[in-house]
């Protein structure tokens, strides 16, 4: 697997223009008032999925082949991956086929479902998701996508890094959530690319914890579980492609605890008016671990997603 190069960003950007939406990024005076620091979040949560993940699906199945298209794809997701593949595809006419763990967020299994991809449902993580649908391309020859071993994938979703440079060039620093890890590795080519002197902050949930220890220890660690409300970061296994390009452009990692990402989620509806889901949230919520050293600093964070249910989020805003 090739790492994308800024190139391969730039061609993305082109091609899936017409697709997604360039989302703004907005400061909070509130929010930056609490934490310190000037906050600037990126809402990715606008997207018309409701998250970041469009950007690559959208660019990967633009590029399929003709045979590839009329095989099919299947790939395996808790929710905003397999939305995006199922967006994509129903933008360029391919089946899709999306594998989701048994106690997927019903709210995202839905959205896929309406979005005219079919649904298989089975195991218990995503995981045991992802090896099912490893095992069923096989079977039946579906061009597999691997959620972050994929390099057109990291291009996509690496143009976030291109709007941020371009709205607020004189940052300081990006915090920017992991699950698989796409998100950091194509949006840190981008930083490091034209500022390397910004730090690129990844954060991931202390319940689903591989792939910062396998970016602290420079090889793969898999987890026994990932039993975090952040479905978006519940990986028990860290990729390959995405872990290379961390280690190498990714300065500091860090993990929250269940009760930072919900207080997180909290913050953004009081100070900010807008909704996260748990994965969107974990930027916001290392911002303000990490507040006293970013004091009075530019920082981004990367709302990554919004698709939370209404029951989560009640039960959420209650606790408050």
């Amino acid at each position: 697997m090739e790492r994308p190069t800024l190139e391969d960003i730039f061609r993305a950007r082109r091609r899936i223009q017409p697709y997604i939406v360039r989302t703004p990024l907005h400061r909070y005076p509130q929010l930056s008032k609490l934490l310190g620091f000037e906050a600037y979040v990126k809402h990715e949560n606008y997207q018309y999925t409701g998250a970041f993940k469009v950007r690559g699906g959208v660019n990967l199945i633009s590029q399929l082949t003709p045979e590839e298209r009329e095989r099919g794809v299947i790939t395996a997701s808790t929710g905003n991956h397999g939305q995006s593949i199922a967006y994509a595809s129903r933008l360029f006419g391919v089946k899709a086929y999306i594998c989701v763990p048994q106690k997927a967020n019903p709210d995202k299994v839905e959205a896929i479902r309406s979005l005219g991809a079919t649904i298989i449902a089975g195991g218990r993580d995503f995981e045991e998701a992802r090896l099912n649908a490893e095992r069923l391309a096989e079977e039946w020859g579906y061009r597999y996508i691997h959620s972050g071993n994929e390099p057109h994938l990291i291009a996509g979703v690496g143009t976030i890094g291109l709007e941020i440079i371009e709205d607020l060039p004189d940052l300081d620093a990006v915090i920017i959530p992991v699950g698989g890890g796409s998100g950091a590795a194509g949006v840190s080519t981008v930083i490091k690319a034209f500022c390397p002197e910004v730090e690129v902050i990844a954060v991931q949930a202390e319940k689903a914890p591989s792939v910062y220890l396998s970016w602290k220890n420079g090889r793969i660690v898999e987890t026994d579980t990932a039993e975090t409300m952040a479905e978006g970061l519940a990986t028990r296994r860290a990729f390959e492609l995405p872990l290379e390009i961390m280690r190498k452009q990714v300065d500091d990692f860090v993990l929250v605890s269940e009760e930072e990402i919900r207080s997180a989620i909290r913050l953004y509806v009081e100070k900010a008016h807008t909704i996260a889901e748990g994965a969107g949230a974990a930027s916001l919520a290392a911002g303000y671990k990490l507040r006293e050293r970013l004091k009075g600093e530019k920082v981004v964070l990367i709302l990554s997603g919004g698709n939370i249910t209404a029951k989560t989020l009640r039960e959420i805003l209650c606790e408050g």
